[in-house]
């Protein structure tokens, strides 16, 4: 049954002194022994929960999602084993679901959690994805074929640290009681106080967020002393680990295990999709009497795999006798040969995976719906056959949604994004449209779904352009044990605005030690395999400043360091922000595509540049410059390429090379490959940067490549104003500085006599390389008088010959 907040009939809060008796009598039952017939009088209350399932209702046979007929069947099972159960969830079962579920607004995922016999759940940042009247007023509200046909939910939502602005008020319930056995179960609920970072401002602009702790700890204590014998914290908030051990040592979810009453019995958590099943120890119980110290703290990661267990079994005075935990998995893997299925532990429930497959038939049926029109195909890369996929390639599909992933992000409050990055992986087909005419073509909802079928939402994160710089070298992959991964390179999707360039060489390198294998030492053993430096990053024509921050959007794969993009696991301030990548993708096409078709864009983000060994660091002016350039062609056969490159200084161009795009067979971005070699102009100046820019009038590809030039050559002299010096009289040295093409000279200038400096004088630009300094009376004897010029930025330095110079 279902009852409202704190409405259960109040009974005494049983928390009284159990004694040696009890505590014995509860080892007894825990160790199987026979239990005497005056304690045997216990109920065993079951919570069964659940966390971000993100609307995941149908069956994956490849990565363990069971599917919400599997979920359902699984309640039902163990439901039938003990009907004293509580079924509840941790938040976000809606948002940032998969097509079948998403493209019908989330309604499949609340009938089928609703014939699961969900019964209550926190609310989570994504139930608020649409704001919060979307909230109340649809997934909450009664179904209503007319005015409210995608509402309904049949549970429970509850938030005790959502409050209304104006009033102060529970934006929704608090808590929620339910009478189990005669047992009062209380659930307070609570969302992340990150809330206002992870949705629309404006979707929440009428309700406060408020600290987690202070809210759940007074509702707690209120559902203590109206009677509830346990209490469960439902919490959409979780831990960054799985590590029970460091679990509670320091940060926003170590505050909330070790700040969270006493009066909870168990906290059940999400948000950060990992599966963990721990317990902590609370000190206060132990003064209460209570025969089971330890807090159960507990997470069901994600997508419906899994299912949280928790048993209390609570006597007939209402005392806590014993407790169990588990984590139950939905499904178990079965590998044959070399492929891999998901086998469900649990029947599905008929009605449930009645509703699941009625929503994939009216996905298909609303797949059909046109979002726009493209220009062309956008492709992935694809290897010689032209089939096949080559993930080290860049391509016109990884670029265009890691725009997409940007643009969706481009507002202040889903973090103002400036670069984005797509894992090649995450694109499971070409976006081709309903081609069979020709192009323009039609993308409907399907086809578009197709490509991203994962459901990731999108997490925006603060890094350094050094950080940036470590991600794009983290394309040639190492895994955690620094070996070359399966997938030796992944090429990143990246978004408008940003280039770079970059060199690659095989390099030799050695593994780490596998502290799983320890008979033997791994880090021994060595391999030789190409390796990247990135040396230049430009966002829109303005090089990437190591030490400065930017806004940098991610799906929530690579946001872990999945891929081994580790580094993208460090970023800082990260945030989701509520938008599904499949999501963001209709949105683009509703504003760039709905009348005009969206052009492809072919024009290549990332350039190999190498200069063959032996190159000078920087060139005279007027010298030849020769490099080698790879990675200037998309590769799949309908990509448009360049026959030619030009290389230009200022608008003028030096000269044009032609490029060669045949494809092979490496799994790397090699192809599209030109020899360059240009004179630079005699009349540049010294000591500076040529930035020459290479151009492809197909493609509209367009990179910098800084060559530095040398400092002119200078030749120093020194004058005496005598050779021969009588008594005291005083010496004045003249110093002139010449430098190539009359380079104007300015800086510092020592006199020396012999290895001993005497004087110093600094040249600037109105003196044309001349001055004069008196020098400090030179005692009798010979003196070797030379002057050294510094240089400057744009000039060497230089040492004039010795002058003897003879004081009598």
């Amino acid at each position: 049954m279902r009852s409202g907040p704190r409405s259960a009939p109040p009974s005494l809060r049983r928390r009284v002194a159990l004694g040696a008796s009890a505590v014995t009598v509860a080892a007894l039952a825990t160790g199987g022994l026979a239990v005497p017939a005056a304690y045997a009088a216990t109920t065993d209350v079951q919570i069964l929960a659940t966390n971000d399932f993100h609307g995941r209702i149908l069956d994956n046979t490849s990565n363990g999602e069971a599917g919400a007929a599997v979920l359902a069947g699984a309640v039902e099972q163990l439901r039938a084993a003990n009907p004293n159960t509580v079924f509840a969830a941790a938040g976000d079962l809606i948002g940032a679901s998969t097509f079948e579920s998403f493209i019908q607004h989330d309604k499949p995922t609340i009938d089928a959690l609703n014939a699961a016999g969900l019964e209550v759940s926190a609310v989570g940042n994504h139930e608020l994805d649409q704001g919060y009247g979307d909230l109340v007023n649809r997934v909450m509200a009664p179904y209503d074929a007319a005015t409210n046909p995608y509402g309904g939910a049949q549970w429970q939502y509850i938030a005790a640290n959502l409050k209304m602005k104006t009033t102060g008020d529970p934006a929704v319930p608090a808590t929620w009681v339910k009478d189990v056995g005669g047992v009062q179960v209380g659930f307070v609920g609570a969302v992340t106080e990150d809330l206002p970072t992870l949705v629309s401002p404006g979707g929440i602009a009428d309700i406060t967020v408020e600290d987690i702790v202070t809210s759940v700890n007074a509702e707690a204590a209120d559902l203590v002393a109206e009677g509830a014998d346990i209490v469960v914290m439902l919490v959409h908030e979780g831990a960054t680990s799985t590590d029970c051990a460091t679990m509670d040592d320091s940060g926003p979810w170590a505050d909330i295990v070790n700040g969270v009453s006493p009066d909870v019995d168990a906290i059940v958590s999400g948000h950060t999709h990992l599966a963990y099943n721990c317990s902590f120890p609370v000190s206060a119980w132990q003064s209460q009497g209570r025969a089971v110290t330890d807090r159960p703290v507990v997470s069901a990661g994600q997508y419906g795999t899994n299912l949280n267990q928790l048993v209390f079994s609570v006597d007939d005075a209402g005392n806590v006798a014993a407790k169990t935990q588990k984590i139950l998995a939905l499904e178990h893997s079965v590998t044959v040969g070399t492929t891999t299925t998901w086998v469900a532990d649990y029947p599905a429930d008929p009605e449930v995976a009645a509703i699941a497959a009625d929503a994939k038939q009216q996905a298909e049926v609303l797949g059909a719906v046109e979002l726009g029109k493209i220009a062309g195909p956008f492709n992935r890369a694809k290897l010689a056959n032209g089939t096949t996929e080559n993930r080290g390639g860049e391509s016109t599909l990884g670029n265009l949604v890691a725009e997409v992933q940007r643009w969706a992000t481009a507002q202040p409050e889903s973090g103002s994004a400036e670069i984005a990055f797509m894992n090649p992986g995450g694109l499971r087909q070409d976006m081709v449209g309903s081609n069979a005419g020709g192009y323009p073509a039609t993308l409907t909802y399907q086809q578009a779904a197709v490509v991203q079928p994962f459901a990731n939402t999108l997490v925006n994160m603060q890094l350094t352009g050094a950080q940036i710089k470590t991600v794009l070298e983290q394309q040639w992959q190492r895994d955690a044990l620094n070996k070359v991964a399966t997938r030796p390179f992944l090429r990143l999707g990246v978004s408008d605005g940003f280039t770079y360039t970059y060199t690659q060489k095989d390099v030799t390198e050695f593994q780490k030690d596998d502290p799983k294998t320890p008979d033997v030492d791994e880090s021994s053993i060595s391999y030789t395999a190409p390796k990247g430096t990135v040396t230049g990053m430009w966002l829109n024509g303005e090089a990437i400043d190591p030490a400065a921050t930017y806004s940098v959007t991610v799906n929530s794969f690579l946001a872990t360091g999945g891929d081994n993009f580790f580094e993208l696991n460090n970023g800082a301030s990260k945030r989701d922000t509520g938008k599904a990548d499949l999501a963001a993708m209709v949105d683009y096409m509703a504003a760039f595509a709905a009348t005009t078709p969206l052009p492809v864009d072919y024009a290549q983000h990332a350039v190999e540049v190498g200069f063959p060994a032996g190159a000078p660091s920087a060139y005279d002016p007027g010298a030849t410059v020769s490099f080698g350039v790879k990675s200037w062609a998309m590769s799949t056969a309908a990509d448009v390429k360049d026959s030619e490159l030009t290389v230009s200084l200022d608008g003028v161009a030096l000269g044009s090379f032609p490029v060669d795009n045949t494809i092979g067979t490496a799994v790397y971005d090699d192809y599209g490959t030109a020899s360059v070699s240009v004179a630079l102009p005699k009349t540049l100046p010294f000591g500076g940067t040529a930035q020459l820019t290479l151009t492809g009038a197909q493609t509209g590809t367009s990179v910098v490549v800084p060559i530095a030039t040398d400092k002119a050559r200078s030749t120093t002299i020194g004058i005496p104003n005598k050779l021969i010096v009588k008594g005291n009289g005083a010496v004045q040295f003249t110093t002139i500085v010449v430098a190539e093409r009359l380079t104007k000279v300015t800086g510092e200038v020592t006199i020396y006599d012999g290895d001993t400096p005497i004087a110093t004088a600094t040249i600037t630009a109105k003196d044309h390389g001349i001055v004069k300094v008196k020098l400090p009376a030179l005692g009798k004897g010979t003196h070797k008088l030379s002057v050294t010029y510094g240089g400057s930025d744009t000039v060497e330095s230089s040492t004039s010959p010795k002058v003897t110079v003879i004081v009598k």
